[in-house]
C-alpha cells in the first residue's frame, strides 16, 4: 500500500503532491514546525519520517519541503503558495535547491517529459522496474554525489530528501554519517522510511523523528468516511465496515482507503468459497486457476491471499477474526488448517513474488498457488 494514497493518490506522480491539503492528524506537527521557522528558530538538521505505509508521511515531507522553499512562506503559513518561482520549479522537477534520492521518488508533473525521460533512462540502465528494490537502492556513489550540493555554501536553504532510507547500503549509510555529524547551515536532510528498524542505529541516533505515527481512531474513522463517502465499490457501507478497514490497515487511514478501493477487497468471500471447494475436491485447481485469472492479476490475488491467510491464522490461534463480514469463523468451524500448512502457503506466496520479478508467466504462478490451496 502506498503512503500517498487516498485523496492524494492521484497526485503521487505529480508535482501537485507538494500542495495537497494537510492531513487532519498532521495539523499539530505542521503548526509546531512552521511556527519555529516563522519565529526564526532553526529546524533540526536531519528529520526522519518513519512508520508503516498509509499514514501520510511522504505527503507531509513533500508538503513541508515545498513550504520551506516557497518564496512566500511568511504569508502562507498553511502551505506553499503554488505560484512563486520556487513552487514552479518544484512542479517541473527542476528546483536547484532540492536533491532527491532515489530519482524515481521525486514527484513531478505527469507531462514533464524531460524528467520522465531522465528517470526512464536511469531505470533502463539498471534494467529494473521503478518500484523494485534495485531502483530504490541508495548506493555510496549516490551519497557522494550529494556532497557538492550540501557543501557549496552561500546558496540559501537546501533540502535533501532520501526516500526509502532503509534501502541505503551500509557503505552509503556510513558516507551519510559524515554529513549528519557535520551539519551545514541552511541544509536540511529529510529521511523517509517504511521500515525504520532496518536503518543503522548510528543513523537513527543522529536524526530527529517526526511525530507522525499517532492517529486518534475517531480522526481516522472520520477521515476515511469523508473520503470514501458511504459506498465501497458501489455498495453501501456503514461505520462498522469503515472500522474494519482501519483495523485491517493497522490504523493507517490512507492504507484503509487504498484497501477499500482495491479490486480484490470485494472478492474475499469468493476466495473463501474457492478454497473450501478446492479442499473438498468439488473444484479442480485448473478450473479455479482459469476462473481467477479472469478476475484478478496474480499480484492482486497474492494480496488477497495474504490477507485471508492472516485472518485464518488468527482464528486457528483462538483469536477473533478481523473480517466480521464474511463469516470466517463459521467456515473454519469444521476444519482448520495446520500451522505448518499455512506457513507453506505463505512462503509460496513470497516465492511467487520473487518469481514474477523474473518474468515467470502468471498462468504458471496461478496454477501452482491453486494446487497448494487445494492441499491447505
Amino acid at each position: 500500500m502506498n503512503d500517498m494514497t487516498g485523496n492524494v493518490g492521484t497526485l503521487e506522480a505529480s508535482g501537485s503532491i507538494y500542495f495537497a491539503p494537510l492531513l487532519p492528524w498532521q495539523q499539530t506537527l505542521w503548526t509546531q514546525l512552521t511556527q519555529r521557522v516563522l519565529m526564526q528558530q532553526s529546524l533540526p538538521h536531519a528529520l526522519l519520517a518513519a512508520g508503516m505505509q498509509g499514514m501520510g508521511k511522504r505527503a507531509f515531507v513533500w508538503r513541508l519541503t515545498a513550504w520551506l522553499l516557497c518564496r512566500k512562506r511568511s504569508t502562507h503559513p498553511s502551505g506553499a503558495c503554488g505560484v512563486c518561482e520556487s513552487c514552479q520549479w518544484l512542479k517541473s522537477g527542476t528546483h536547484p535547491s532540492l536533491q532527491v534520492l532515489p530519482l524515481v521518488s521525486m514527484p513531478v508533473e505527469a507531462d514533464n517529459d524531460s524528467l520522465k525521460e531522465k528517470s526512464s533512462n536511469t531505470k533502463d540502465k539498471k534494467n529494473t522496474k521503478a518500484n523494485s528494490n534495485s531502483a530504490l537502492k541508495i548506493k555510496v556513489d549516490d551519497i557522494r554525489a550529494l556532497q557538492p550540493f550540501i557543501y557549496q555554501g552561500g546558496q540559501g536553504m537546501r533540502i535533501c530528501v532520501l526516500d526509502h532510507a532503509e534501502q541505503m547500503t551500509v557503505a552509503a549509510a556510513n558516507a551519510l554519517l559524515k554529513t549528519l555529524e557535520e551539519p551545514q547551515a541552511q541544509v536540511h536532510l529529510f529521511l523517509i522510511s517504511d521500515t525504520p528498524a532496518q536503518l543503522l542505529p548510528t543513523i537513527k541516533s543522529r536524526v530527529q523523528q517526526l511525530a507522525l505515527q499517532t492517529i486518534e481512531p475517531a480522526v481516522a474513522i472520520d477521515y476515511v468516511t469523508q473520503v470514501l463517502g458511504h459506498t465501497i465499490n458501489r455498495e453501501a457501507v456503514g461505520q462498522t465496515a469503515i472500522e474494519q478497514l482501519i483495523q485491517l490497515a493497522n490504523g493507517a487511514p490512507l492504507a484503509a482507503i487504498d484497501l477499500a478501493q482495491a479490486t480484490w477487497y470485494s472478492k474475499r468471500a469468493l476466495w473463501l468459497t474457492t478454497w473450501q471447494a478446492l479442499r473438498s475436491g468439488k473444484r479442480s485447481s485448473v478450473a479455479a486457476s482459469d476462473y481467477w485469472q479472469s478476475q484478478l492479476s496474480i499480484k492482486e490475488f497474492i494480496q488477497l491471499s495474504e490477507l485471508m491467510l492472516l485472518d485464518i491464522r488468527r482464528v486457528c490461534l483462538g483469536l477473533s477474526e478481523l473480517q466480521k463480514d464474511i463469516n470466517l469463523s463459521s467456515a473454519l468451524a469444521s476444519y482448520q488448517p495446520t500451522g505448518s500448512g499455512l506457513e507453506t502457503v505463505a512462503m509460496s506466496l513470497q516465492q511467487t513474488k520473487v518469481a514474477l520479478q523474473q518474468n515467470v508467466q502468471e498462468k504458471f504462478a496461478y496454477d501452482k498457488l491453486m494446487q497448494e490451496l487445494a492441499y491447505l
